[in-house]
């Protein structure tokens, strides 16, 4: 009897810097899985569900959500790179440079920047990479970097071969795609090319009660937004949304590998989806007229979140400059907490934005583009 136990993944010693990888995942987003996403994430923003707003702004259709595009796109990295990490350390320099719509097929691939071993803890290693995620036509709907704790020496039995086994016109491939990584996207930009420069006046937002804080004359440097609402994690669905996106790493999914080899003895929330939770508690006081998200940097999962956890947001703008007279940008360092309000970790003086504490869980920069005031109708 032949018994064949293939591992997937890789360890330490498996990367090299300059080795790309195409990861097997090829999926085509549909309108049922964005409407599962909606149903978990509350961002009011219309670009992601009103048809009419998403034209009218110059796109053919309303837009895949960005976090949707972002927990795919390091999901199905998992596979074939962190399916044997220790955790997911950081984001770095996320960005979406064109439109993505329902009935695209997204496939992604890595390049390994960067392989070191941990000074004080010489079992274990940072490995930082590069993932580009494209749609059907090559072109760039994602980018982001990230850097994944894994521990050292080789991974035997990988089902995957090493990269110097696979053909040369695969490399070759990869290559080719390193090379047109900016395909579709405006020169000297961090717009996609779908929105116009000079934006059309009169934008109609759909109808809010009162008016929403959604326009670039209302926010201030050193504004400091406490987000009223919670979302608490449901066991099934983070398990859901994370077996949607197709992310293979059993942390998130079984409780027997779990209960052996995760730091908290059970399964752990997806970092991805825990970061999208906190953006979008976040985007009704903040984003719900946003016109682009222009890019996420400097992120991090300080603690981990498990179901049952109650996540809360808070927001501070960092940053604040014009674009041009329809539009200007606007800068937040978004955090996410766990199991107590924002309002009374403040009152009880912890430094939300700066401060190093047990219930924070999430924190990034966060650069979005707003309309101005007599823009929106």
């Amino acid at each position: 009897m032949r018994v064949i136990q293939p591992n997937y993944g890789r360890l330490l010693d498996d990367f090299r810097v300059g080795d790309v990888y195409h990861h097997p995942w090829e999926v085509t987003i549909d309108d049922g899985m964005l409407a599962m996403f909606a149903a978990s994430f509350l961002d009011p923003n219309p670009l992601y569900s009103s048809r009419r707003f998403a034209r009218e702004l110059g796109f053919r259709d309303r837009l895949v959500h960005p976090l949707v595009m972002l927990n795919l796109a390091l999901s199905f990295t998992v596979h074939d790179v962190s399916e044997q990490a220790i955790a997911h350390l950081a984001y770095i320099d996320l960005k979406f440079p064109n439109a993505a719509y329902s009935g695209d097929t997204l496939s992604v691939y890595s390049e390994i920047l960067g392989v070191r071993v941990s000074e004080s803890k010489p079992d274990r290693g940072v490995v930082h990479l590069r993932t580009t995620g494209v749609n059907q036509d090559g072109v760039v709907v994602v980018t982001f970097e990230r850097k994944a704790l894994i521990p050292t020496g080789r991974l035997e039995g990988r089902a995957h071969p090493a990269l110097q086994e696979e053909t040369a016109e695969k490399n070759e491939s990869a290559q080719e795609s390193l090379s047109s990584e900016r395909k579709g996207h405006a020169p000297n930009s961090d717009l996609p090319s779908a929105l116009p420069s000079e934006l059309a006046r009169d934008i109609k937002m759909p109808a809010w009660p009162g008016r929403p804080r959604g326009s670039f004359e209302d926010f201030e440097i050193g504004d400091v937004i406490l987000h009223s609402i919670g979302h608490t994690v449901g066991e099934s669905e983070h398990m859901q949304l994370t077996i949607l996106t197709r992310n293979s790493h059993p942390l998130h999914f079984d409780e027997v590998y779990c209960s052996e080899r995760s730091f908290t003895k059970t399964r752990v929330v997806e970092g991805g989806l825990v970061f999208a939770w906190t953006a979008s508690l976040a985007s009704r006081d903040t984003t719900a007229n946003a016109l682009w998200e222009l890019d996420y940097d400097k992120g991090s999962h300080p603690n981990p979140v498990l179901a049952g956890d109650t996540l809360y947001a808070a927001s501070q703008v960092i940053e604040k400059r014009d674009h041009n007279k329809q539009a200007g940008i606007v800068r937040f360092k978004l955090v996410g907490v766990k199991n107590e309000q924002p309002a009374t970790l403040l009152a009880a003086g912890q430094d939300l934005f700066d401060g190093k504490f047990d219930q924070k869980v999430f924190e990034i920069e966060r650069t979005i583009l707003l309309p101005k005031r007599g823009t929106t109708a």
